[in-house]
C-alpha cells in the first residue's frame, strides 16, 4: 500500500473528506474534474503562484507528446511510487483511448496503457475529433489507488468499457465492464442502452464509492434511438446499480425525436454529498423545418421528459429530488438553445443556503436553490451563449464569487440578503474566437489571503494557426471594473476547429497543465523560453504520436463532397445556404432527414453539408448535415 493512501485511509476513519483536492507533503492531489465534486474549480491551496507577485519567469517548462487529442482535464497525485521511484504523477487520457502517467515536474512519460481502438467519427458526427475514445475526465479514488476511466472502443459494434485502473501500474484491478442498461418506458416496454448512439462526454463522478456517468448523443443524430442517461456502478467490483436515470421515458413522440441528452460540454456531474446534479439538452425537432415533420407543442412534462432542465437525483438513481426548467422550454428546443450546454456548479453553503449556478447556450445565468430547484432565484442575460461551466471562489473579503466565461470573463458577487442573488462585479473582454462562445475557468489562491487569487482560462482557437491560449488574470478588479491580465501564451494547437476545445487547465503546486492536440504543456516558474523542447516519451508513446490523425472535416471519402454556409431559408426539406464566398447553394436534405443525420435548423445559423459528389447547377444531395461554428475561420474547407 502506498504511504499517502494509507495515511488517507486513516484520515477517513471517523471523518468526512469533503473535497477531492487533498494536501500531501509535496503538494495537493487533484483527483476529479474542477477540483471537487461541487465542481467549484477552486484550488485554494496554491502557495507558489500569486497574483500580487506573479513570477516574471513564468512560462513553458516542457511540452509532452501524446498520441491524440486531449479533451479531458488532467489529474494529479503527488508522491506516488511507480517502478520503485517516487514521482508527482500527472494522469492524462486521449481520444485514442490511451492513458498516460507523466512525471508532473519534468513531463517524463512513466507509464502508458491503451484501452482499445477508438471509434472513428461516430455516426458521421464530426464535432469532436477524428477519433472518439476517452472524452470524459476520469476520477481517482486514493483510498483504493484506483482511477476510473470510460473508454469508447470500436468493434463489431461500439462499446463503452469502464475500467478500474491501479494508478501505480495502469493495470485493471477488475475486468473492464461493458456498459449496459435498460429502463421501462411509459407503455411498460423496455428501452435498452445502445452504445452506438450514446456519447459519454461529462466528467465522471465518484460519490461514496460509486462511480456515475452521463450520456448524450452524437450531433443529435439518430434522435429516435438516442436518449439521455445517467448510470452508476459500485467502484469496488464495478457492479452496476439497479437504478437508472433515463431523461425521456415517453414511448412515442410526434416525430420519434427523443434525446434530452446529458452532455454539458464535458463539465462533470456534480454532487453536494447527498444529491447528484446535471443538466439536459433539447428534445423535439424543429417545427420550422416542416409542419408535418415536427410537433407544434412541447413533449416536456417534467416527469416523463425533462429536456432543457437542471435535475437533482438521489444517488440510487431511482428518485429525482427536483427539476428546474426555464418557462420557454419549447422555444429553447426549437432553437437548439440547450440549457445542457453548461454544467451545474454547486456553491458551498453560504449563510445556511445551498446555491447552484448554470449558464445556458442562449446566454442566461441562473442562480438556483439546491434544495428547491423549481424556480430560479435570480437570472441574468449575458453577452453571449455558453458552451462552458462556471467557477466559484471566495475572496479575502469573505464574499463568495461566481466566475463565468460566456464570451467575456465576468465575476459576480454572491449575496444572500434580502434574498439570494448575484451582483455583477467585473467584466473583462476576451479575444473573439471562431468556435462556439464560452470558455472554462479555474481559480487558484492561497486560502483567502489578499492578492493571491488568480483566474485561469484557456481560450479557444481563432484563425490560423489554430492555437489554444493560456490566460491568467488577477481576480481582484481594477478601478475600471476589469481584471488585470497577468499572462498569456500559446498552449498547444487545436487543428480540429470544427470541434470545440472544452479545455480546462489544471493549476496545482506552482504549475499549470494544459492538454491539447497531441500535446500536454507544462507551465511554471523559471521557464527558459516560451517554446520548450518536447519531453522524451516512451517508445510506445512516441510511435503512437508519430501516427498522423486527420483533422475534423478532412476525412471525406472520394464519393463525398462538402459545403458550409449560413442558412438563409427553409422550404420543407429544401435548404438555401450562403457560403463564405457569397455563393447561394440549394440543398436537398430529404435523405439526411430520413436517416436522422440532421440537427435542429435555425435560420441565420451556419451548417456543414456532406453530400454525394456535387453536380454543378443541381441541388446538393445531403447525406448528413451538422451545425457549423459561428466563425468562418472554424468552417471546414468546401470540397466538391
Amino acid at each position: 500500500m502506498n504511504t499517502h493512501a494509507h495515511t488517507l485511509r486513516l484520515l477517513l476513519c471517523g471523518c468526512l473528506v469533503l473535497a477531492s483536492s487533498l494536501a500531501f507533503a509535496s503538494g495537493i492531489a487533484v483527483t476529479t474534474y474542477h477540483y471537487d465534486s461541487l465542481r467549484t474549480g477552486w484550488n485554494k491551496q496554491e502557495t507558489v503562484l500569486s497574483a500580487s507577485a506573479f513570477p516574471s519567469t513564468f512560462g513553458v517548462l516542457s511540452t509532452v507528446a501524446v498520441d491524440d487529442q486531449v479533451d479531458a482535464q488532467p489529474l494529479l497525485v503527488p508522491s506516488e511510487t511507480i517502478a520503485g521511484a517516487v514521482h508527482d504523477v500527472l494522469y492524462v487520457v486521449t481520444e485514442n483511448n490511451t492513458v498516460y502517467a507523466l512525471d508532473a515536474k519534468s513531463g517524463q512519460v512513466l507509464l502508458t496503457r491503451n484501452l482499445g481502438a477508438p471509434v472513428p467519427t461516430p455516426l458521421g458526427c464530426a464535432n469532436n475529433g477524428p477519433n472518439v475514445g476517452i472524452t470524459s475526465t476520469p476520477v481517482i479514488d486514493l483510498t483504493r489507488d484506483r482511477m476510473y476511466v470510460m473508454a469508447y472502443v470500436n468493434g463489431t459494434t461500439p462499446q463503452y468499457q469502464l475500467h478500474s485502473l491501479n494508478i501505480t501500474t495502469l493495470a485493471d484491478a477488475f475486468p473492464p465492464l461493458t456498459v449496459a442498461a435498460s429502463h421501462k418506458l411509459t407503455d411498460g416496454s423496455k428501452f435498452a442502452f445502445n452504445a452506438t448512439y450514446q456519447r459519454q462526454r461529462p466528467a465522471l463522478l465518484e460519490l461514496n464509492g460509486t462511480v456515475y456517468a452521463g450520456f448524450g448523443s452524437f450531433c443529435d443524430f439518430s434522435a429516435s434511438f438516442s436518449r439521455g442517461w445517467v448510470l452508476g456502478w459500485a467502484g469496488h467490483g464495478l457492479i452496476p446499480l439497479t437504478g437508472h436515470e433515463l431523461n425521456d421515458t415517453q414511448a412515442t413522440s410526434p416525430t420519434s425525436f427523443f434525446l434530452s441528452s446529458v452532455w454539458m460540454s464535458g463539465f462533470g456531474l456534480s454532487s453536494n454529498g447527498t444529491t447528484i446534479f446535471f443538466s439536459t439538452g433539447n428534445s423535439d425537432c424543429n417545427f420550422y423545418l416542416s409542419p408535418e415533420l415536427c410537433p407544434t407543442q412541447s413533449t416536456y412534462d417534467g416527469v416523463t421528459n425533462i429536456q432543457e432542465s437542471v435535475v437533482g437525483l438521489a444517488p440510487s438513481l431511482t428518485t429525482r429530488t427536483g427539476v428546474f426548467t426555464p418557462s420557454n422550454v419549447f422555444q429553447m428546443d426549437m432553437e437548439d438553445a440547450d440549457l445542457g450546454a453548461g454544467g451545474v456548479l454547486l456553491l458551498p453553503t453560504l449563510s445556511g443556503v445551498n446555491l447552484a449556478a448554470i449558464v445556458s447556450k442562449d446566454g442566461r445565468l441562473f442562480l438556483l436553490n439546491q434544495s428547491s430547484l423549481s424556480t430560479a432565484l435570480d437570472t441574468h442575460q449575458l453577452a453571449s451563449g455558453c458552451w462552458c461551466g462556471a467557477t466559484y471562489y471566495r475572496g479575502s473579503d469573505g464574499i463568495g464569487r461566481v466566475v463565468t466565461g460566456a464570451g467575456s470573463l465576468q465575476t459576480w458577487q454572491v449575496s444572500t440578503t434580502p434574498a439570494p442573488h448575484l451582483v455583477a462585479e467585473s467584466t473583462t473582454a476576451m479575444p473573439k474566437d471562431d468556435q462556439d462562445p464560452g470558455f472554462f475557468t479555474v481559480v487558484s489562491s492561497n486560502q483567502r489571503q489578499a492578492g493571491t487569487a488568480i483566474i485561469w482560462a484557456v481560450g479557444r482557437p481563432t484563425g490560423t494557426p489554430a492555437n489554444l491560449t493560456l490566460y491568467a488574470f488577477a481576480a481582484t478588479p481594477a478601478a475600471n471594473g476589469t481584471l488585470q491580465q497577468l499572462y498569456s501564451a500559446p498552449a498547444g494547437s487545436w487543428p480540429n476547429t470544427g470541434a470545440n476545445a472544452n479545455v480546462v487547465p489544471l493549476v496545482a503546486n506552482g504549475k499549470v497543465y494544459v492538454g491539447a492536440y497531441k500535446t500536454v504543456t507544462i507551465f511554471g516558474r523559471n521557464a527558459t523560453g516560451a517554446a520548450a523542447t518536447p519531453a522524451a516519451a516512451s517508445a510506445s508513446a512516441s510511435a503512437a504520436a508519430a501516427t498522423p490523425a486527420v483533422a475534423v472535416g478532412e476525412s471525406l471519402t472520394a464519393s463525398e463532397s462538402r459545403v458550409t454556409g449560413t442558412l438563409l431559408a427553409i422550404d420543407g426539406t429544401n435548404l438555401t445556404l450562403l457560403t463564405r464566398t457569397g455563393q447561394t447553394v440549394q440543398v436537398d436534405a430529404a435523405a439526411a432527414v430520413a436517416n436522422e443525420r440532421v440537427p435542429i435548423f435555425v435560420v441565420g445559423q451556419p451548417y456543414t453539408v456532406v453530400a454525394a459528389p456535387h453536380t454543378p447547377d443541381a441541388p446538393w444531395q445531403a447525406s448528413a448535415i451538422t451545425r457549423a461554428k459561428p466563425g468562418q475561420g472554424a468552417w471546414p474547407q468546401d470540397e466538391q
